[in-house]
């Protein structure tokens, strides 16, 4: 009998991890399939309760879902807890144990494609959601000098600088290493080349730009406030090269796209579900050929 392991979200025609995950699944010879299980939010409970079935492995999760599905589950690892968000839900003989393999993602991307190491940099995030909890708490943990966030929602940036100020206070108290500046700004401010002259590493970790998108062709930022040679990190992967990281281009900065991280989160979530290596090579090299078109759907 074929096992399964799934995607969730809403929506889900932009996504390519059905295609990557499947390559590496088929590198080992797995009967597993992995699946887009595209689920409206009326539905989400219903759908991780489906988890449960003896076929069924686990699923990642994304947009909108990452926290609002942790109360659905049995376990949360620690990495997960503390970052509020979970990416990944693996099915441990009868429980289900979410994971964040986001963070891991993230900073794999950003050390072996970007590399930029992130120690005492000035950071500014756009978007304050389940990725972006997983992205500051990172980059926290790597000892960047400040980190300030906006989002189109100003209370939920608050609110993550609150639980980021708590868990670097309990950090720093344990260390010698002086407390980071974390702080929240409007998002109207992005309007303002003021608000990003002297960062080094502008992470976007919003929708806006992604295909299928409603702000499909958009990008956060004007043209004239990138500072040139900040590096500009978009984490929507489809397409590779987004509204955003053009005009980075065009600005003269460094860019980096997100089809790094997505592939490798993949890998570290494909561990946890086969307990084997994840053949990061082919699936990376899948993953590029469905955004050139150069496989079918």
């Amino acid at each position: 009998m074929s096992r399964y392991i799934g995607l969730i979200g809403y929506p889900l025609k932009h996504s390519i991890s059905p295609y990557f995950q499947q390559a590496a699944l088929d590198f080992y010879g797995l009967d597993i399939l992995y699946e887009a299980w595209e689920t409206p939010p009326a539905k989400l409970s219903d759908m991780v309760k489906t988890l449960r079935k003896p076929q069924n492995l686990g699923a990642n999760v994304t947009v909108p879902y990452k926290e609002t599905v942790l109360p659905l589950l049995d376990k949360v690892d620690d990495l997960a807890s503390s970052i509020g968000a979970v990416n990944t839900i693996v099915k441990k003989e009868d429980e289900l144990v979410g994971s964040n393999t986001d963070a891991y993602g993230f900073i794999e991307a950003l050390d072996k494609e970007g590399h930029f190491d992130p120690r005492g940099k000035k950071v500014v995030m756009l978007g304050a959601g389940g990725v972006a909890r997983a992205v500051s708490f990172i980059l926290l943990q790597r000892k960047i000098a400040s980190l300030a966030i906006t989002d189109g929602i100003f209370e939920r940036a608050s609110e993550l600088v609150k639980d980021l100020v708590g868990h670097s206070g309990e950090a720093s108290s344990k260390s010698k290493d002086s407390e980071p500046s974390i702080s929240a700004f409007e998002w109207q401010n992005l309007g303002s080349a003021r608000t990003l002259a002297g960062c080094d590493l502008i992470v976007h970790c919003t929708t806006i730009g992604m295909k299928d998108s409603p702000q499909e062709g958009h990008s956060p930022l004007r043209l004239e406030v990138i500072p040139k040679d900040v590096l500009v990190y978009d984490v929507v992967y489809n397409p590779s090269l987004t509204p955003l990281l053009r005009l980075g281009q065009e600005a003269g900065a460094n860019t980096l796209g997100g089809l790094p991280m997505l592939v490798y989160q993949g890998a570290a979530s494909f561990r946890l579900w086969t307990g084997k290596e994840a053949p990061v090579d082919i699936m990376l090299k899948t993953a590029k050929e469905m955004l050139a078109g150069k496989r079918q759907r």
